[in-house]
């Protein structure tokens, strides 16, 4: 019998793979759906920092102040009224979700400061969620602000949250760092139980004719997979905090190689907004088929046997890679 099981941030998981945050988690019903194709925790859609400062007004008077002068800022900003879920629907979300489905349901902020989440956080704790996760999307377009300062303000949340709440917290990161290893290294000193990687930066695009700032969704494909295995398998070993990959999770194969570089756990949401929430069923078969014929027993025996501790010289493995590439494609 093959042992799909893994443990992530302390949660035994029946299997690697986990829904990341997407509108899909906004329904009841589809969380039910989720955990019937098999899939062993849900990170519900993320809440916004914004969401929790526009009940006091102060943010919408923020974002519209100048407004009447350049038309064309009317669009930068969405009204943060019209979304589904606000604060106290999404605890109340959290409270369904616990008496709904018997796998673990991680909760999602999405912001940069300390502030407006601590209270929050707590909130989520109390409504039910078995951990939670801290998305923090933040581009620093501060020329005086260094990378030192910004990396210490992520350390800084994160000691913060820890001090605060009970639950495990991971961190959700991108890939935009000058020195990823030391950063990650920090941030499980900080407390951090786990490292997602890495978040998705969804950049806009220009409408010339109306003027406005446009969202321009792209979902993920298998290609981008490659970044993240890169980096689990660096860290892999060197860091006590759990490590999720996010962001190119598809197939079955994909779930392996998530295993190999060091993962405890396979996110997936794009897969499913593309295929349904049912295709987990056949990507959960799958891994199942290929452990088989490779005669794996448990995803444990997997779990970090390509990572770059596993190889005679690790520091020469990066950089034995690049030239390996550089020179198939040359011989071609």
């Amino acid at each position: 019998m093959i042992d799909l099981s893994t443990s992530y941030l302390g949660l035994q998981l029946k299997n690697p793979l986990v829904v990341s945050p997407s509108p899909l988690s906004e329904e009841l019903g589809n969380i039910r759906r989720m955990e019937d194709a098999g899939a062993s925790a849900v990170v519900l859609h993320s809440l916004f920092e914004e969401q929790l400062l526009v009940e006091s007004q102060d943010l919408d008077r923020f974002l519209s102040s100048g407004t009447e002068s350049f038309a064309e800022s009317l669009s930068y900003f969405p009204d943060l009224r019209q979304y589904k879920l606000g604060p106290e629907e999404y605890l109340e979300l959290i409270r369904k979700a616990k008496a709904a489905v018997k796998i673990p349901v991680i909760g999602s902020l999405n912001g940069v400061s300390t502030g407006g989440w601590i209270s929050y956080a707590k909130k989520i704790q109390d409504a039910g969620a078995d951990a939670l996760e801290l998305n923090v999307f933040y581009i620093p377009t501060d020329p005086e602000l260094s990378g030192a300062q910004v990396e210490q303000m992520y350390c800084d949340l994160v000691r913060d949250m820890r001090a605060s709440v009970k639950i495990p917290v991971a961190v959700k990161l991108g890939p935009y760092f000058s020195a990823m290893a030391s950063l990650a290294q920090k941030l499980d000193k900080a407390g951090a139980s786990g490292l997602v990687l890495f978040n998705r930066f969804y950049q806009p695009d220009f409408d010339l004719e109306k003027l406005e700032v446009t969202p321009n969704l792209v979902l993920s494909s298998s290609l981008e997979l490659r970044l993240r295995l890169t980096w689990v398998g660096i860290l892999c070993g060197r860091i006590k905090a759990d490590m999720a990959i996010t962001g190119g999770v598809h197939t079955a194969t994909d779930v392996v190689k998530c295993m190999m570089a060091g993962a405890k756990a396979a996110m997936m949401t794009s897969a499913l907004l593309k295929n349904g929430i049912e295709h987990m069923r056949g990507v959960l078969t799958g891994l199942s088929a290929w452990m088989e014929e490779k005669e794996y027993a448990s995803v444990k025996q997997m779990q970090g046997s390509m990572s770059q501790q596993k190889v005679a010289q690790p520091a020469a493995f990066v950089r034995a890679n690049y030239m390996k590439v550089l020179r198939s494609y040359a011989l071609r």
